[in-house]
C-alpha cells in the first residue's frame, strides 16, 4: 500500500451513449461567469458562504460513450495523477455494460469516485441498486428528465464532497505512514519500503545496505535540556540525514530511490538500494557522521550530537527484513562501544556478544531488587605522611547465573539504557551510609570518593538526589568527593558549571578522574571550582617505559601545584612507579601495590591494623600479603 496522494480534483466524467447528452452537460457544467452567481448564491442559501468552492467553469469535463471507455478514462486519468472526482453514468447503453455494471467496475479501479446514476423511472428500483452495488454514501441518483441546476447542484456538491473525503484520507495516511514530529516516513513505511527493495534487488541480483542509526547520549540532552529542545533535536537531525542523501534519492514515495525513516525515540534508518560495494555505505555513513556531528543552536543552547551507526548487508547480512534490521542493530551497539561517531559493518562474531550483552541486561534490570551490587573501596595513600587519606568507592556486582560481572561489562550498559541513574543513587546512598557508620566508630577517613557518570550528573534531579542522600545519612558534605570524567567538562558547558558551582556551595569536593585523556583546556579548568585531579593509569603505567609519559605527568604535576589542586596516581603498581612520583611530588597515590579494593569488612579489618603505605611496601615482599592485590 502506498502513501495517499492527496489531489484535488473537479475533473468530471460524463458516460453516456446519446451524443446529445454529452453536449447537455458541457453546456450545464461549463457556463459563463454570469451564470455562476446563480448556482454561488444557491449554494450560499444551502450551505452557507464558507462552502462555497468554484466557479462552474473550472470543471474539466471529459465524456464517453460505453462503461468499457469509462473505465479505460477512469484508469489513464489515475495513472497521470489527475483523478476524477464524479461521473454522471446512464442506466442504460446498449450494447455495453449498463450503468450498474459500468459503476462497479468503476468502483473497483477508483473506490472513492463519486457517482450520479442517470436513469429514468422505469429503469431500475432502488432495492435493485442496492442489491448490486450494496450500501455506498458515495452513489446518488438523478432521474430523467433533469433539471439544469440540479445537474450543477449535484456537481458542485459531490466534487466538494470528494476533495474534502479526500483531505481526510490524507490526513489518516500522513498519520499512517509520517513521523509526525520529523514529517520522515515512519516505521510502517519503512517496513513497506524495504519490502519493495529487497524484492527487488533479489530479483534483479542486486546488494543492498541498511543503515541503522542511534544519537549517542541524546536521553541525557532531553532529560538535561527539556523535551522541546529535544524534539527540536530531532527535527533538525531528520533534514541533516535528508541532506546526506544523493539530490536523485526520494524520501519516501520511490521503494527504488535511498530512503530515510524514524523508527522511533532517537533511532533513524536510511535505505541503500542498489549498492555495488560495501564500500558505498560506509561512505554514506561517513557522511552521516560529519553532518551531524556539526553543532546546533537549539534556543539558548548549543547542542553537540553524535550517531552510531550499524550496516548491514543485503544477501549476506540477512535475506529478510527482521533479520537484516536485527544485524544492523547489533552493529550499531558495537559502534555505540567504540566511542561516539562510529559505525561498524556487521560481522557473525557480533551475534555471541549481542546475546552476551542482552543476557546481561536482562540481569542488570534486576540486580538492585534482588539486592546483588556492593561496594569495594580502594585506599588512598598520603605519600608525604604515608597513612591512609581517603578510599574511592567501586561498584560490584555478583549475580546468581553471571557470577561476578566486571564493571567494564556491564557500566556501559547501564548506561545506554538510563539504569545508571537508578545505580548510581544507590552507590552515592550506599558509601555515604558506610562511611557515616565508619566515622562513628573512630576509622581515620578523610573522605569518600564516588563516581558519577555523565548521565547522572546532568539528570534534572541530581542535586536534590545529593542533599537527600547527605540529609537522610548525616553525612557532613565535606567528607564527600564527587569524581567526574574530564569529558564533561566540555559538554554543555554552562549547566555543568552551574551544578558544579552547587555542589562546591555545599561543601562537596570534586575530583576529575583519568585526568589528561581528555580535551579540557587550562581556561576551562579555571572555570570550575575543583579540588582535585586524579592522573589516568595509561600514564603512570608508561613511567618505566619513556619519557614522554613522564614529561606528561610531570607538567600535570607542576599544573595542579600552580592551580592549588590536590593531585592523586591511579593504578599504581611498581615501587618504580612510587619513586617517580615521590620525586616529582605527586601528594597522593592509589593502586595494587598498595591494596586491592576492599569489601566493607576488609576495610575496618584495614584500619584496625592501622595499615600505612609504608606498612603496605613491607607486606607486598610477604608471601601471603594480608590485602593482595
Amino acid at each position: 500500500m502506498k502513501p495517499h496522494e492527496n489531489n484535488l480534483s473537479h475533473r468530471i466524467l460524463v458516460i453516456d451513449d446519446n451524443t446529445a447528452i454529452h453536449q447537455d452537460f458541457c453546456k450545464i457544467l461549463m457556463k459563463s461567469p454570469d451564470s455562476d452567481n446563480e448556482i454561488q448564491d444557491m449554494e450560499t442559501a444551502l450551505f452557507g458562504a464558507e462552502t462555497q468552492t468554484m466557479a462552474s467553469g473550472t470543471f474539466e469535463i471529459d465524456c464517453v460513450f460505453q462503461g468499457r471507455e469509462g473505465l479505460a478514462q477512469v484508469q489513464k486519468a489515475k495513472s497521470e495523477g489527475r483523478p476524477y472526482s464524479l461521473a454522471f453514468v446512464d442506466g442504460r447503453m446498449p450494447p455495453g455494460w449498463d450503468g450498474i455494471e459500468t459503476i462497479s467496475h468503476l468502483w473497483q479501479e477508483s473506490p472513492d469516485l463519486q457517482v450520479v446514476l442517470c436513469t429514468a423511472y422505469a429503469d431500475y428500483s432502488w432495492q435493485e441498486i442496492r442489491r448490486v452495488l450494496g450500501e455506498t454514501d458515495s452513489l446518488l441518483i438523478l432521474k430523467k428528465p433533469f433539471d439544469n441546476v440540479e445537474v450543477l447542484q449535484l456537481a458542485h456538491a459531490l466534487t466538494r464532497k470528494w476533495e474534502l473525503n479526500n483531505e481526510i484520507q490524507g490526513r489518516l495516511n500522513q498519520l499512517a505512514f509520517y513521523d509526525s514530529l520529523t514529517g520522515l516516513p515512519n516505521r510502517t513505511l519503512f517496513i513497506e519500503n524495504l519490502t519493495t527493495t529487497l524484492d527487488k534487488a533479489h530479483r534483479y541480483k542486486h546488494k543492498a545496505a541498511l543503515l541503522y542509526i542511534d544519537l549517542d547520549n541524546f536521553k541525557r540532552i532531553n532529560d538535561t535540556l527539556g523535551h522541546s529542545i529535544g524534539d527540536d533535536l530531532l527535527k533538525a537531525t531528520s533534514k541533516r540525514l535528508l541532506k546526506c542523501l544523493r539530490t536523485s534519492d526520494t524520501v519516501s514515495r520511490s521503494p527504488a530511490g535511498e530512503m530515510v525513516a524514524r523508527l522511533g525515540g532517537d533511532e533513524f534508518t536510511v535505505i541503500l538500494p542498489e549498492v555495488t560495494r560495501a564500500e558505498h555505505a560506509g561512505v554514506v555513513a561517513l557522511r552521516i557522521a560529519k553532518q551531524l556531528a556539526e553543532p546546533l543552536h537549539l534556543g539558548n543552547h548549543q547542542v553537540i550530537v553524535t550517531p552510531s551507526i550499524g550496516i548491514s548487508l543485503f544477501p549476506q547480512d540477512g535475506e529478510d527484513i527482521e533479520t537484516l534490521l536485527k544485524n544492523a542493530d547489533i552493529a550499531m551497539y558495537f559502534s555505540k562501544r567504540m566511542g561516539p561517531n562510529m559505525f561498524s559493518f556487521y560481522e557473525q562474531s557480533m551475534n555471541a556478544d549481542a546475546l552476551k550483552r542482552m543476557t546481561i541486561e536482562n540481569h542488570l534490570r534486576q540486580a538492585l531488587g534482588r539486592g546483588e551490587f556492593a561496594l569495594h573501596y580502594q585506599p588512598q595513600f598520603d605519600l608525604v605522611t604515608g597513612e591512609v587519606c581517603g578510599a574511592e568507592a567501586l561498584l560490584r556486582w555478583h549475580n546468581w547465573e553471571l557470577g561476578n560481572v566486571p564493571p567494564i561489562e556491564f557500566i556501559s550498559i547501564a548506561e545506554e539504557n538510563g539504569m545508571i541513574v537508578a545505580i548510581g543513587e544507590w552507590v552515592m546512598r550506599t558509601a555515604c551510609r558506610q562511611t557515616r557508620t565508619w566515622l562513628d566508630q573512630g576509622l581515620p577517613l578523610q573522605r569518600i570518593a564516588v563516581n558519577v557518570s555523565v548521565n547522572q550528573f546532568t539528570h534534572t534531579d541530581f542535586l536534590n538526589m545529593v542533599k537527600s542522600i547527605l540529609e537522610e545519612t548525616t553525612l557532613d558534605p565535606q567528607y564527600l568527593e564527587i569524581e567526574i570524567t574530564e569529558s564533561l567538562l566540555v559538554k554543555n558547558v554552562p549547566e555543568t558549571t552551574n551544578i558544579l558551582h552547587a555542589l562546591k556551595k555545599m561543601n562537596i569536593r570534586i575530583a576529575i578522574d583519568d585526568f589528561g585523556t581528555g580535551y579540557s583546556s587550562m581556561s576551562r579548568l579555571k572555570e570550575i571550582p575543583i579540588d582535585c585531579l586524579k592522573i589516568d593509569k595509561t600514564f603512570v603505567d608508561g613511567i618505566a617505559i619513556g619519557k614522554r609519559d613522564q614529561s606528561i605527568i610531570t607538567a600535570i604535576i607542576a599544573m595542579a601545584e600552580g592551580m592549588n589542586l590536590r593531585l592523586i596516581a591511579e593504578g599504581v603498581e611498581t615501587t618504580g612507579q612510587v619513586d617517580f612520583l615521590r620525586v616529582k611530588q605527586c601528594q597522593e597515590v592509589q593502586g595494587y601495590l598498595f591494596s586491592k579494593p576492599l569489601s566493607t569488612q576488609q576495610v575496618e579489618v584495614f584500619f584496625q591494623k592501622a595499615f600505612s603505605l609504608e606498612k603496605n611496601l613491607e607486606n607486598t615482599g610477604d608471601d601471603v600479603p594480608p590485602f593482595p592485590a
